[in-house]
């Protein structure tokens, strides 16, 4: 009844939205500094402009194959943030007779370093898909956090990535961006051209105004486009994604020559590539550097550093060293708030912590009546080796160095070979579920080594469990399994260069009381592009039988 009442609730006109404080990581120290990552989390390609209140800063990343696409996170100070929405309802290639592409599992494809940019009232997102071309999306009504229009394809075709406009003071727009050498054949190369006015299409040709190609500069990609005091400035890191640096250059002309100079790089910290982000110059007159560091399965966590503009060159950090702890940005907001983890599962809305690993289909699962979210087996080939194209996992970042995920749920069965549980997903996964065999249940861990590289799974049973109900018609009757399952990620160099080798552990407990340690211990390991992603998986091989489910009650992050 509490669960139907707060669903009740949740449903109704919301003032003001919850401010969620997370248990495993917050940065703001509550005495005017703050601690390095403001985001412990994978917010890839991490790009931020200001609103026209001039202190309401808006962040997006990259989301590659992951849905809902391009996360949009607030925050009134650059150290605290929440997800407030999401720019893509589902991914679209731009072509309507490509638009199942992204309704299968594409790793590491799709929305490839987004730029956020506000414009005449409008909030703007670009970015390469490095197959189809550079895309855009605005906003429907200049609110971030509500609606978006269906994105659209300004320049089509392959090899087009990390895209960034900018309007000039007489009105023109021009965007650089980055090449795939994947697709393109070449890279390390910057080209800027002319867009329409409204940024919808090419109106120009491209430019090359900066070849990284031979040099130290190699690499050269995820470049950002703004104006200072009569000079075009490009921002982009070079030397490669865990080991690069910060590059800023500079020209009277948006078309170059441009000179540059390394403005942010490890030298002696532990905090490796600080690079490819935004730069920030709020109402109070300072300058901010959001970026990220490669933590390897942890993915791309977000830092933020200042920028001292004396020398005529944005020096970030600590004379261009990144900070660890730091005094907080200016600003009128005292509220410590997080990214969501844990979720109640409680309201007729997914949390904004989710996405699937496709676009979503509604036989993926849905919210229930009851305080629960449903989530259907998938229906594999009968030929399957790993779960590495199934789509309806339901995942999410991991928010921190060492953390537990604790979930309870219901798993209910209609034929043989049904499983569902807690996984950990990357290129490398792990996985605890309950398995249907016969009228009893088997607790598996299965596990991939090179899921990516179509390896076979390995399984290992645990336990038998006998059903905690049955039903009791004849027609279609299933069995049920009332669970709570438990996953714990330690990491013995939390805090070293690279973020160590985080290992996941597996429990288990039928009341939430009594915990049985089980399973072997895995190493975790990021996916194609991202960082490793945790949550629900539930899948089968029978194509003809009805689906089984999860009812998963709640799932909780805590240390």
């Amino acid at each position: 009844m509490k669960k139907l009442i707060t669903m009740m609730l949740a449903a109704l006109p919301c003032l003001a939205s919850a401010q969620y404080v997370s248990k495993v990581w917050s940065p703001d120290n509550g005495n005017g500094t703050y601690t390095n990552p403001v985001i412990n989390a994978d917010y890839s390609d991490p790009d931020v402009c200001v609103g026209p209140s001039g202190e309401d800063y808006y962040m997006t990343a990259s989301s590659f194959q992951c849905v809902p696409g391009l996360p949009i996170l607030h925050s009134r100070d650059l150290v605290n943030w929440q997800i407030v929405g999401y720019a893509l309802k589902e991914l679209y290639t731009g072509n309507p007779e490509l638009i199942n592409h992204f309704n299968t599992v594409q790793h590491g494809n799709g929305v490839w370093a987004p730029s956020i940019r506000y414009h005449d009232g409008q909030y703007y997102i670009y970015w390469g898909d490095p197959d189809f071309g550079a895309m855009m999306v605005k906003t429907r009504n200049g609110d971030p956090a509500g609606e978006w229009e269906a994105p659209v394809c300004v320049i089509p075709g392959q090899g087009y990535i990390d895209t960034t406009p900018l309007w000039d003071d007489d009105g023109r727009c021009y965007l650089v961006n980055g090449w795939a050498n994947s697709r393109s054949k070449y890279a390390s190369v910057l080209t800027v051209r002319e867009m329409s006015a409204d940024g919808t299409r090419a109106i120009g040709q491209p430019v090359i105004v900066f070849d990284g190609n031979g040099t130290a500069n190699r690499t050269c990609e995820g470049p950002k486009f703004y104006k200072r005091d009569g000079w075009y400035w490009i921002m982009c890191p070079a030397g490669g994604v865990p080991e690069g640096f910060q590059l800023a250059m500079r020209s009277k002309s948006p078309y170059g020559p441009y000179e540059h100079k390394i403005v942010l790089q490890q030298g002696k910290t532990k905090i490796n590539g600080p690079h490819q982000g935004a730069w920030v110059h709020n109402k109070y007159g300072e300058d901010w550097f959001v970026h990220f560091q490669d933590k390897e399965a942890y993915g791309r966590v977000v830092h933020l550093n200042p920028v001292d503009w004396s020398t005529g060159w944005p020096i970030m950090g600590k004379k261009g060293e990144p900070v660890t702890t730091y005094k907080k940005p200016q600003s009128s907001s005292t509220t410590i708030v997080n990214p969501a983890e844990s979720d109640e599962f409680n309201t007729p809305t997914l949390g904004k912590q989710w996405q699937w690993q496709a676009n979503y289909d509604e036989k993926y699962g849905v919210p229930t009546a009851f305080g629960t979210f449903r989530i259907y087996t998938y229906k594999t080939d009968k030929a399957w080796k790993n779960l590495w194209l199934v789509p309806n996992m339901l995942l999410q970042k991991t928010p921190a160095d060492e953390f537990t995920v604790t979930t309870k749920l219901r798993f209910t069965s209609k034929a043989d070979g049904q499983f569902g549980g807690l996984i950990m997903m990357g290129l490398d996964y792990s996985a605890l579920v309950v398995r249907r065999m016969g009228d009893e249940f088997q607790l598996v861990q299965m596990t991939c080594k090179d899921a990516d590289k179509g390896k076979p799974q390995t399984e290992q049973v645990l336990a038998t469990l006998k059903p905690t109900a049955k039903d009791k018609i004849d027609y279609k009757p299933g069995i049920h399994e009332d669970i709570y399952l438990r996953l714990t990620v330690s990491n013995a160099e939390a805090g070293q260069p690279h973020g160590g080798k985080p290992v996941v552990s597996f429990a288990y407990s039928p009341d939430g009381k009594k915990w049985t340690a089980c399973g072997n211990e895995f190493q975790m390991r990021q996916g194609k592009w991202i960082g490793a992603k945790f949550g629900f998986v539930s899948a089968e091989s029978d194509p003809k039988c009805d689906r089984g489910w999860i009812d998963a009650d709640w799932i909780r992050i805590t240390k």
